[in-house]
């Protein structure tokens, strides 16, 4: 353990999210941290400026601590590509897909992309803006950070946190220098942090608790428990578990603050939409969402090429919203986006902190 003291624990437990794609807002991690949870940015397919306007935004609400959270590129992936396009075998694979989309295209009145490249989200830039910004909480989804972006992110004062799924993971990422990490399970919305191969024997608990218990077994870093986590008794089971706090998304996702489209927002709480399901058919890689006619029909030839594919289909979600079609949309959320609550996320926070005090009692 680092010793670095934590914006959060077990009596402020509750961490918002940080929703990529404009589920996360200045508005609601302002909010969020003002009524004494952690709110958190999202960094991930915005640019560097972008961001830096939206740290300013939640300054300017809130002296609170807050996050702000990054995805790590697969530099592998991008070795393996020439001139930032895709290794040779993506780029025949995501051309396929490409002609499969085309009906589609032609359905929302796209175009898309010849040959959409491989990019780092402008990692730099991003990591160089985190150091600048000296921000509370850095956090980081779909790998670890290198050991000098450690260095410098602690040297400015950051808490840093990542996002796992197994306690390999876990491991992994206390060895990065980690100050916590999250623990996902598979009932998470949004895309699946995973980073490392398990072993073959490995079958990953469908209970967070279940999860959180046994990385908890296997590395003494302060853990955040993320999936499915709805109430203040879902928090109370995996601080149970060994948990010090619980992030929540889905939970978030109805909040007038929050920057879900209201195209999406509407699917949570309509009738034609009765589950959740994986698929990499909207970026290549694997994420959960309401199953739609988009995932149905796409899902089976989706190649893994993230970000390749996200880049292939972000104008026909994009297009998708602007018809009020969710059928094509990405409308990622938990498995237990039916509890949702449409509720300001301060009053959200506060029905969090009594239903967990009286889980507690």
């Amino acid at each position: 353990m680092t010793g670095r003291v934590l914006p959060f624990g077990p009596s402020n437990p509750i961490i918002q999210a940080p929703m990529a794609g404009g589920g996360a807002t200045p508005a609601l991690a302002a909010a969020v941290s003002r009524a004494g949870g952690l709110g958190f940015l999202a960094a991930g397919y915005r640019t560097a400026q972008d961001v830096r306007r939206e740290i300013a935004a939640v300054r300017e609400r809130t002296d609170r601590p807050f996050g702000v959270n990054v995805f790590v590129p697969d530099f592998e992936a991008g070795l393996g590509s020439e001139a930032g396009g895709a290794a040779s075998g993506d780029a025949a694979a995501v051309g396929r897909y490409r002609d499969e989309l085309a009906p589609e295209a032609e359905r929302y009145g796209v175009t898309l992309p010849e040959a959409p490249a491989w990019d780092d989200d402008a990692w730099d830039a991003k990591i160089g803006l985190l150091v600048d910004e000296r921000v509370p909480v850095a956090g980081f989804t779909f790998g670890c950070p290198p050991p000098e972006v450690t260095a410098r992110l602690h040297e400015a004062g950051s808490v840093i946190m990542v996002m796992v799924n197994t306690p390999w993971e876990a491991v992994a990422a206390a060895e990065a220098g980690a100050d916590a990490v999250i623990v996902q399970s598979s009932g998470a919305g949004g895309h699946q942090a995973a980073f490392l191969n398990a072993p073959p024997s490995w079958e990953a608990p469908d209970d967070l608790p279940e999860l959180v218990a046994l990385v908890r077994e296997a590395t003494d870093v302060p853990l955040v428990a993320a999936g499915g986590i709805m109430d203040g008794a879902d928090v109370a089971a995996v601080l149970a578990a060994g948990a010090v706090a619980a992030q929540l998304g889905t939970a978030f996702l109805r909040t007038p603050e929050s920057g879900t489209h209201p195209v999406h927002k509407a699917a949570l709480a309509d009738p034609r939409f009765t589950r959740t399901a994986f698929t990499r058919a909207f970026s290549g890689r694997t994420a959960r969402g309401l199953a739609n006619r988009f995932m149905a029909e796409h899902e089976a030839s989706a190649p893994a090429c993230y970000p390749q594919v996200h880049h292939l289909t972000k104008g026909l979600r994009r297009a998708a919203a602007e018809h009020g079609d969710p059928e094509a949309m990405a409308l990622w959320c938990g498995r237990g986006y039916r509890r949702c609550r449409d509720l300001p996320a301060a009053a959200l926070v506060e029905a969090l902190m009594e239903e967990l005090a009286a889980a507690r009692a």
